[in-house]
């Protein structure tokens, strides 16, 4: 980027408190157009979940398929999430957003005018494919244009996006499930997607620098087999079993033989794309470089990252269901519960990249890491009569704890990066955070599943046996969260450098 593009505030000379670089007009644009539509396309995500129940019974489907709305979403964004490393290096930012924008407009209309099941299903993956490039694509432009001085209050606006877009979800389509039929929700984000699409086209330029690799078709095989197999794998923890008798144990069988078939195929299949990509990064022609794992700190803030994410997306997935379930609140309710955590998640974002600037990562991780832990232990005691007001001032601290972490470790690990590999650690980033979801709602579904049928056999009621299925997936967030603990003391923010140079590991 050329200097002129950074324009620093007006003042005069001072030795010890110097001009804080700013962002030009253009490229300010550029990410606030790219933090809307990011915003619109992930909102989407989670939609479904709340709509399912209608989907079931106007479609004349069963729960299985219905579910397929979700997983096929899932299983496309971890398939084309880590080829969008290579993505963003061979072609230009005005041609990517176009293209994911142009890909989420198109299946959500797919989706409105969807007649049945197969239509909607296929509408599901093409916004899939759009949503998959709209992240990567924001966090390389970011970390492309923005000065490293203030990197971390514009990180702070990715957080608003990544927490609040996936919380709003179920609230806005409970509400639109209250008053009008399910394509309505895709009719209302579909002239915002479309706005969104034609104001970026006529106003984003192209950013840094393009590549002319040829992609290795071997390696996107690879990856959508290693990274897909995996999300559909988990995604068949706790599927079966429900109910009783033959059937039940036959679904049970059946859910088993694909989880151990999925994951086989995906480890062998990743394990191949690894050794792939090694030989292929000697030339630089690499689907997604892994060389970005020799910073230490790009590692430890990708495994700090991944137990966060299972913890959120574990925790904004049974905290509805617990309340719903188990202190019997309606679906409108639920959403409203957990919405004021992600408010506070969103809005705190600014003021914590702020923080991250002056004073690093330690100050935020530490008691981030502390408050998620603390809380997921707190969680342990949930039951029966508990009020659903302190589940909502509960949920409205954990997400204080993981938005205290959250900022700085996208910020920490991107920056341990050499400029060139920006597009890969984003793809490594979004891979990861994709990948961790599915792992936290599988688990704590599979774990709350299994508790609760128990629970069921021992004579338990409903009630009971749903608070002993929250209180064991708790239990399980809980412990897994232990090592965020040592984890927070090890990240550091790394030194800044001028725009384009190499990043101390």
């Amino acid at each position: 980027m050329a200097a002129t593009d950074i324009q620093p505030t007006t003042g005069s000379a001072n030795l010890t408190a110097p001009a804080t670089p700013t962002l030009g007009p253009r490229e300010s644009r550029v990410i606030w157009l790219l933090l809307a539509a990011a915003f619109v396309a992930i909102l989407n995500e989670t939609t479904m979940g709340v709509a399912i129940p209608h989907l079931i019974t106007d479609l004349g489907i069963t729960a299985l398929s219905a579910q397929w709305l979700t997983t096929a979403f899932m299983l496309t964004m971890a398939v084309v999430i880590p080829i969008t490393g290579f993505l963003l290096r061979r072609f230009t930012t005005r041609a990517m957003f176009i293209a994911a924008m142009g890909l989420f407009s198109l299946g959500t209309l797919l989706a409105f005018l969807s007649p049945g099941f197969t239509m909607l299903l296929i509408a599901r993956v093409v916004q899939a494919s759009g949503t998959a490039i709209m992240m990567p694509l924001l966090m390389t432009t970011l970390m492309t244009v923005v000065p490293a001085a203030i990197r971390g209050r514009m990180m702070g606006r990715v957080s608003i996006v990544i927490s609040l877009a996936p919380a709003i979800g179920p609230t806005l389509a409970g509400a639109i499930l209250n008053n009008f039929e399910w394509r309505w929700i895709f009719g209302i984000v579909l002239p915002i997607a479309v706005v969104a699409l034609f104001v970026g086209a006529r106003w984003i330029h192209n950013l840094g620098e393009t590549t002319h690799a040829p992609i290795d078709v071997l390696s996107v095989i690879l990856s959508a087999l290693g990274f897909g197999g995996l999300v559909f794998g988990l995604s068949q923890l706790g599927a079966g079993g429900h109910g009783s008798g033959a059937d039940a144990a036959a679904a049970s069988a059946a859910s088993t033989t694909t989880l151990v078939v999925s994951l086989v195929v995906s480890v062998i299949a990743l394990g191949l794309f690894g050794w792939r990509q090694v030989v292929l990064q000697r030339s630089d022609d690499a689907l997604l470089d892994l060389r970005v794992f020799r910073s230490a700190n790009f590692s430890l803030s990708i495994g700090q990252m991944v137990i966060m994410s299972m913890a959120f997306f574990g925790a904004i997935t049974v905290v509805p269901l617990y309340l719903q379930d188990v202190l019997e609140v309606d679906p409108l309710t639920a959403g409203l519960v957990v919405l004021p955590g992600a408010l506070a998640m969103g809005l705190a974002g600014p003021f914590i990249g702020r923080v991250y600037d002056r004073w690093g990562t330690t100050v935020l991780l530490v008691p981030g890491a502390v408050i998620t832990s603390g809380m997921l232990w707190f969680y342990t005691s949930f039951g029966t009569e508990t009020p659903v007001w302190l589940v909502a001032v509960a949920q409205t601290v954990l997400s204080l704890g993981l938005a205290l972490s959250f900022t700085p470790l996208f910020t920490a690990s991107l920056a341990s990066l050499q400029p060139k590999f920006y597009s890969y650690g984003s793809a490594v980033v979004g891979t990861a955070q994709q990948v961790a979801g599915a792992a936290g709602i599988a688990l704590m579904f599979g774990v709350m599943a299994s508790a609760s049928a128990a629970a069921t056999a021992s004579g338990a009621d409903a009630a009971d046996a749903g608070a002993a299925g929250t209180h064991a997936a708790f239990l399980t967030a809980a412990i897994l969260s232990l090592p965020l603990l040592v984890g927070a003391f090890l990240v550091r923010k790394p030194a800044e450098q001028p725009m384009g140079a190499t990043p101390a590991h």
